[in-house]
């Protein structure tokens, strides 16, 4: 059977959501890709989609996707990487573009390696001796958490004393909650810092800024911010969760989480999740546990160091 590769076009998002949602129902148990968050990856300013997107047909069906993102204008470089469990073959060619592709971004950057990062789920559709053979290993564990809602269970809680939460409608205080965000997680392990700009294209065109609140503390101003997202139709998500590090402690994570439990328990939501890095050294992980939060599933991030330099291509795309 004929195997062709070409770049992705903002066009093919529904198929390459088809195709995201297959590999979701083998590894998860069901579908939970949005078409509107592969909308947002294939019409992001950033994603150079000919030169950093691949698409693997086998006798016409899509059975592999890839796409690469360059967020840290140096040597750390992530991929995005799917395919059908029955087309390793096809996931393996994929690889191979988007190793060469890496080393080729990080020599532009004026590194002299590539740090090359994805996400995979604990049981994938990818044969993972594949990535061992060409020097891949796990570095990291992420969990994604999931609760069950009900507005019986779940009400808006009131706030302690002294802390006050406002959304983020305004343009004042997305500016604030981005910077908030880029400075709790400023020592997080994978975090990329992000222009204001960027972090709004991050986003998307989908996400409602009144499920984004600040929490602000008398005599300290604001030190948490909590961005969620009602868009993704498999539940209620919890994108970022983060308090400035001299107000940890404190509680005010804690009223953050709960506050986001009972709004989306008043929208009708039924569930809701977030992912957490496990060796997370807040203890992040802790804290949503012992709120109820249980794993729904586990992902490793993968890592694999190339020496930098415009490898050869097969496919002359560069």
């Amino acid at each position: 059977m004929t195997f062709t590769v070409r770049p992705a076009t903002p066009e093919d998002a529904p198929a390459v959501c088809a195709l995201l949602n297959a590999v979701d129902v083998i590894e998860i148990g069901r579908p939970e890709t949005d078409l509107s968050s592969v909308e947002t990856d294939l019409t992001h300013p950033e994603a150079d989609l000919p030169h950093n997107s691949w698409l693997g047909f086998q006798a016409g069906e899509l059975v592999a996707y890839g796409l690469l993102w360059d967020d840290s204008g140096a040597e750390r470089i992530d991929i995005d990487h799917y395919v059908l469990p029955e087309h390793q073959a096809a996931g393996e060619r994929l690889l191979v573009l988007m190793e060469a592709r890496a080393a080729q971004r990080a020599a532009g950057n004026g590194a002299d390696r590539a740090v090359v990062h994805f996400h995979l789920n604990v049981r994938p559709t990818l044969d993972t001796s594949l990535l061992t053979r060409r020097g891949w290993r796990t570095v990291r564990r992420y969990n994604v958490l999931t609760r069950p809602l009900s507005p019986a269970a779940d009400p808006v809680p009131a706030p302690p004393p002294g802390l006050t939460l406002r959304d983020c409608r305004d343009e004042a205080d997305r500016r604030r909650a981005h910077a908030l965000i880029e400075e709790a997680f400023a020592e997080h392990y994978d975090h990329q810092e992000r222009t204001y700009q960027q972090w709004l294209d991050d986003r998307g065109k989908g996400i409602d800024w009144s499920l984004v609140w600040l929490a602000s503390l008398a005599g300290s101003g604001d030190v948490g911010v909590v961005l969620t997202r009602g868009d993704r139709e498999a539940m209620g998500w919890i994108q970022y969760l983060g308090v400035r590090k001299e107000a940890r402690g404190r509680g005010i994570a804690s009223h953050l989480l709960r506050h986001a439990f009972g709004v989306y328990a008043q929208r009708g939501r039924d569930t809701i999740g977030l992912g957490v890095d496990t060796g997370n050294a807040t203890g992040a992980l802790r804290l949503y546990e012992s709120h109820g939060m249980a794993l729904h599933f586990a992902a490793d991030t993968w890592e694999v160091t190339l020496p930098a330099g415009p490898a050869a291509r097969p496919d002359g795309r560069g």
